[in-house]
């Protein structure tokens, strides 16, 4: 199933000047009868180009962070700023946030769906699909345009959602477990199509991921966040040069040191 992605044909939005930095931020959900502190006093910084990995544990807010970062939600205290953007509507226009759940409409074809983020947009349904078609075959989709979701395997479906997520060409992606429901073995081989994808196109990522040894292997930086409510308790770094090989990192002694410092940090 794994399929090298190769370099853009047409050169990927620029990263430079692009940043991520949370301040002091605290986020809380409310109901008559209780108050739920989600994140509280949390201070993250992402760099331009990088890729940040995030893990902790669940309910923890990790899914919360992503949210504030795309601009899907407002800090209750702190600031949030992507790219220069503090307002929400500032930050959903530089940042491209992935759902856990690939969320691909069952009626439209593969390409249909892909395209679906750029005529969101305003473009016009045949001139969306003519940009997102060249992606198919850069990223081993080439004859399934035309296929319907319940056709393609989870593998498949994740790199629809995928590429429907980078077309609109915004500097910042958010992605949200997006390897969560897919198996051991498709999953492994996502993880390397993801780590080329990223080396092929560029940007600046924030990964939540449960998945310790996921995030150690995608990452330059990996934040640990504390139980609910989220604070960051550690974090680290992946002294090692991206895109990876997912079979040599396996058996890399700098990652399994990293992985049981990730871990004794979760405990």
């Amino acid at each position: 199933m794994q399929t090298k992605v190769e370099a853009s044909a047409t050169e990927p939005p620029s990263v430079a000047g692009t940043s991520v930095s949370l301040s002091g931020v605290t986020r809380a959900y409310r109901t008559r009868r209780a108050q739920t502190v989600a994140v509280e006093g949390l201070d993250l910084r992402v760099a331009e180009g990088q890729v940040l990995g995030v893990v902790g544990p669940s309910g923890c807010g990790k899914s919360t962070l992503l949210e504030l970062i795309a601009g899907l939600q407002e800090p209750d205290h702190g600031t949030v700023e992507v790219a220069g953007a503090a307002d929400a509507k500032g930050r959903r226009e530089v940042c491209s946030y992935m759902p856990q759940h690939d969320l691909l409409l069952p009626w439209r074809d593969a390409l249909g769906n892909a395209a679906l983020a750029l005529e969101s947009q305003g473009l016009a349904r045949r001139e969306a699909r003519e940009r997102a078609a060249p992606l198919f075959e850069r990223f081993g989709l080439a004859d399934f345009e035309r296929s319907r979701p319940r056709a393609l395997s989870g593998g498949m479906r994740q790199r629809v959602a995928f590429m429907r997520t980078l077309l609109p060409g915004r500097p910042v992606l958010a992605l949200d477990e997006p390897f969560a429901s897919l198996d051991a073995i498709t999953r492994t081989d996502m993880q390397q199509w993801l780590a080329d994808a990223l080396a092929a196109e560029p940007r600046t990522v924030v990964l939540v991921t449960h998945d310790v040894e996921e995030a150690l292997f995608l990452s330059d930086r990996v934040a640990v966040l504390s139980r609910r409510p989220g604070r960051v308790v550690e974090e680290i770094d992946v002294a090692l040069q991206r895109p990876r090989d997912r079979r040599a990192a396996v058996t890399d002694p700098h990652l399994a040191h990293l992985r049981e410092r990730a871990l004794e940090a979760l405990r």
